[in-house]
């Protein structure tokens, strides 16, 4: 398959300047390019699975003006098969926003418009072994950080006897279609400690909106929460995903988080908790899926190895920071494939990144947003995928390459060195890093 390549603003997180960069690829089969100028193209070949190993050769012609000029290829297919993405192991946990699909595209919220639209946006994550979805069951769960602010997929109403009442509707059938897709393994729900400490309800008796402003440890945080825990407990385990749902609570203080983990338990002891930390000694215990920052990696190897025997995973996380390795527009493309060669050669089971599509106004022609790097909120496009979505799959594919070796006896310990954690300052030509460690897992 083709791609043309389009550009997109980028604003350098050190210099605070702006520079076009290529990054976002169309699918094309035609278009014209002006006198004395350029235009990048993205070529893929995909192995069909049955492909006999051996040394395939091909060619590209290139029509202009009715001239052809052929450009010739060769591929070389292994033995090995690299299993389908839903089949691979490394832990992706990219956070989806349906919100900005419905205000990009001007559909309502949930209608068959909206999901026709999300359904390619989704499938491109899909496609790259994507296990989590992300669910936002309050109002803002992170305040006002994106263009398009997460609204609550729960309905709360408190009734004029006083009895509280749910509506999992918007839940199920977000749950459900992305399940739809192969997206099945785990529903992270966010989040009871938010940033703002404002829990929303529709009040029958006042026939309004309300809200209740509180804290883990507070009655009224109690009051609120708890009956919420519990039947949503029951619903889930009505419709079969408990047991695959975690509560999911990201970098706010130790003794609000503990407060929070009490409630989820005595909610129901069962409940799974999932939690991205630049601090981890304090809640490693109680957490099941765990994500730590590519620059606090300090994880005991003996605690890894505890927690991959227990089924629990450990990942590790970039957003805003650090500058480097991340997968900002700006950033170079082989650090988003760096990331699955690093989660390798760390031992962890994936990562994490807190932003998929949440599309800031303009995302097609400028990927910058407030205080955020260029590209910091999306990895895709509303009509195309980019060079660094393709460049990450590339990297979790090295993984699970690195992943059949290893179950098949042989070391590559001595390949992954370079992937070690490094010092961000350090000229690291890091595509080389990764074409001559590629080059040896072909050998």
């Amino acid at each position: 398959r083709t791609f043309m390549a389009t550009y997109v603003m980028a604003d350098n997180i050190s210099r605070s300047d702006s520079a076009l960069v290529a990054d976002r690829l169309l699918p094309c089969n035609t278009f014209s390019v002006e006198g004395k100028t350029t235009r990048p193209v993205w070529f893929e070949i995909k192995i069909p699975a049955d492909t006999k190993a051996g040394r395939y050769n091909g060619q590209v012609t290139i029509t202009c003006d009715g001239k052809k000029t052929v450009l010739p290829y060769t591929v070389s297919v292994s033995e090995q098969l690299l299993p389908e993405p839903k089949d691979w192991k490394f832990h992706l946990d990219l956070w989806q926003n349906p919100y900005a699909v419905a205000r990009y595209f001007n559909v309502p919220l949930w209608s068959k418009e909206h999901f026709d639209r999300m359904r390619p946006v989704m499938k491109t994550l899909a496609d790259a072994g994507q296990k989590v979805i992300t669910c936002s069951i309050i109002e803002r769960p992170w305040n006002g950080q994106t263009q398009d602010p997460f609204e609550s997929m729960i309905g709360k109403m408190k009734t004029i006897g006083g009895e509280w009442k749910y509506n999992y509707d918007v839940f199920d059938r977000w749950v459900e279609f992305m399940m739809s897709l192969g997206i099945d393994k785990q529903i992270d729900c966010y989040t009871l400690v938010p940033w703002h400490y404002r829990f929303d309800y529709y009040d029958m008796a006042s026939n309004s909106v309300k809200y209740v402003a509180c804290q883990p440890g507070q009655k009224e945080y109690e009051d609120f929460i708890l009956p919420f825990l519990r039947d949503f407990a029951a619903h889930l385990k009505q419709k079969g995903w408990f047991s695959r749902t975690c509560i999911a609570m990201d970098e706010r203080p130790t003794d609000q988080l503990r407060a929070a983990y009490d409630i989820v338990k005595r909610a129901d002891p069962g409940y799974r908790l999932e939690g991205a930390f630049n601090y981890f000694p304090e809640v490693i215990d109680e957490i099941h899926d765990i994500s730590v920052g590519i620059a606090y990696q300090q994880i005991d190897n003996g605690i890894v190895s505890r927690r991959h025997a227990e089924g629990k995973p450990v990942t590790f996380y970039t957003c805003c920071s650090p500058e480097r390795p991340n997968t900002f527009t700006f950033s170079p493309p082989a650090e988003s494939a760096y990331i699955g060669w690093h989660a390798a050669a760390i031992d962890y089971d994936g990562y994490l990144r807190w932003a998929y599509n949440s599309w800031v106004e303009n995302p097609c022609t400028d990927s910058r947003f407030r205080t955020w790097a260029s590209g910091d909120c999306f990895l895709v496009y509303p009509d195309a995928t980019s060079i660094r979505m393709q460049r990450l799959v590339e990297g979790i594919q090295a993984y699970e390459k690195v992943r059949i070796l290893r179950q098949q006896g042989i070391n590559v310990d001595e390949i992954l060195k370079p992937f070690l954690p490094w010092d961000p300052g350090k000229d690291t030509d890091t595509g080389a890093l990764i074409r001559n460690a590629a080059q040896q897992l072909q050998r």
